[in-house]
């Protein structure tokens, strides 16, 4: 071995074990601060771990203001029917047993001005127009409101009273009952005159008399001739009274009036052969209105004349109207089938009928279906402005203000009048100098709150 050779194997030895005590330390120095950081992150100062527990600072609910028509509504349930509705009585016909003879009408089907309705005994019951009930017979020599709608009636279908004073059933107004009556394919009864001859009776006694005055000899005496003529001017007379009460006449079972047509059969209770008593039928008349039930809280709001919108959910269709009355007087509505006088009242809901006009006339598929009402109690009328009811806040003083946010998100509060709400809004009108304008945004809440005096809506 040479000197170099021996000189530098001790050199390259040292430099070796110099470079590992380097890495050793690097090695253990990056041990110690990922050490560190990890206790960093596990071990927090009671300090902090208070800081890092507290909730997220508390952040403000807002909601801009609009200009929008508001409106204040009523909701309730309703049943579509007719402005009339009439029970057909099948009694009052003919002496002995009364029995359906016929039935020319269905449930459901139009009935039009002069159409027979049904026949009890052989005898037509007959639809007219007007608006009073048929309540008495009407016979020849009669006079009256009844009297005069029965002229109108008449006239209405081609058959002229015109002679006769409105009102008094003449002459003509016979004669029109006979082509009524003829046009349905019946005669009319005739009026029999209470005690007393009978027209036929009183026409022989007139006969009597003129051949009696005209058989007397020339030389008769004058006192003989003027009693004659006496004689027959009285039977003319009393005949001319019979005549005027005799003739055809309308019993009371033998006519139905509806204030319109066409008319609609709601329902029949009666069949051919069956034995006629109580209604055989109900008709309705008029146009469709709807009739709904205000609850006690409710009444106070809604008020004649108020809009109202009609939906038919079974349809979808809408159609609007306007609240005709509302009763003074709490009923209750009856959960019986219609026309079922024994329902039990007491299972009803009680409260305030109310009676909705729609403004035009409403589809026939309408009738009888139960609807939704929606009536506005109030409204500003015109667009204003409006906030969240929830904005709106009321001071020991009395008086009312919002909260609008700054652009600076400061704040600052606006005294404001409130007027008509509706839909979770309510209308504010700003008190003078204080502006208040339309997309200014106002608190309505406060979310995250947690601690004394703080809320969150």
């Amino acid at each position: 071995m040479t000197d170099t050779a021996a000189e530098s194997a001790p050199r390259g030895t040292v430099f070796t074990r110099r470079r590992r005590w380097v890495m050793g330390t690097a090695a253990a120095a990056a041990l110690l601060t990922a050490a560190g950081v990890l206790a960093a992150e596990t071990i927090r100062s009671p300090a902090q771990a208070v800081a890092d527990a507290a909730p997220p600072p508390a952040s403000l609910l807002t909601a801009p203001v609009e200009y929008r028509v508001l409106k204040d509504s009523v909701i309730l349930r309703g049943t579509v029917t007719a402005e009339q509705s009439v029970e057909v009585s099948a009694e009052g016909g003919p002496e002995g047993t009364a029995v359906v003879t016929r039935l020319p009408v269905k449930a459901g089907g139009p009935v039009k001005a002069g159409q027979v309705l049904l026949e009890v005994s052989g005898r037509p019951v007959v639809a007219l127009e007007g608006p009073l009930p048929m309540y008495r017979d009407l016979k020849p020599g009669g006079r009256g409101d009844d009297v005069a709608q029965l002229q109108s009636a008449l006239a209405s279908l081609g058959h002229s009273t015109a002679g006769d004073e409105s009102g008094y059933f003449g002459r003509r107004t016979k004669a029109a009952v006979s082509a009524l009556y003829e046009s349905v394919g019946h005669t009319p009864l005739a009026a029999r005159p209470e005690g007393g001859p009978t027209l036929e009776q009183a026409g022989d006694e007139v006969t009597a008399a003129r051949r009696a005055l005209e058989d007397l000899p020339d030389t008769a005496p004058s006192v003989q001739r003027t009693r004659a003529t006496e004689d027959l001017a009285k039977a003319q007379e009393r005949r001319d009274e019979i005549e005027t009460t005799s003739g055809p006449m309308v019993p009371a079972s033998e006519l139905v009036f509806l204030k319109s047509f066409p008319g609609r059969v709601a329902g029949v209770n009666t069949r051919v052969g069956a034995k006629a008593s109580g209604a055989a039928m109900v008709l309705s008349a008029g146009r469709l209105v709807v009739n709904g039930m205000l609850q006690p809280h409710q009444k106070g709001l809604v008020q004649p004349e108020q809009p109202v919108e009609i939906l038919s959910e079974s349809t979808g269709a809408t159609a609007s109207g306007t609240v005709t009355s509302v009763a003074d007087v709490m009923e209750t509505e009856s959960t019986g089938p219609p026309g079922d006088g024994a329902a039990d009242a007491a299972t009803g809901d009680r409260g305030y009928p109310v009676v909705v006009k729609p403004a035009k006339a409403l589809r026939s598929d309408f009738a009888g279906q139960d609807v939704r009402l929606t009536i506005e109690a109030a409204s500003t009328g015109s667009r204003t402005l409006v906030v969240p009811v929830s904005a709106v806040s009321a001071g020991a003083d009395g008086k009312t203000t919002v909260t609008v946010v700054t652009p600076d998100d400061g704040q600052r509060r606006v005294r404001v009048t409130t007027g008509t709400s509706g839909d979770g809004y309510v209308e504010v009108r700003p008190a003078p100098g204080q502006p208040l304008a339309e997309g200014a945004r106002v608190v309505v809440g406060v979310r995250g709150a947690a601690g004394p005096g703080t809320r969150e809506r």
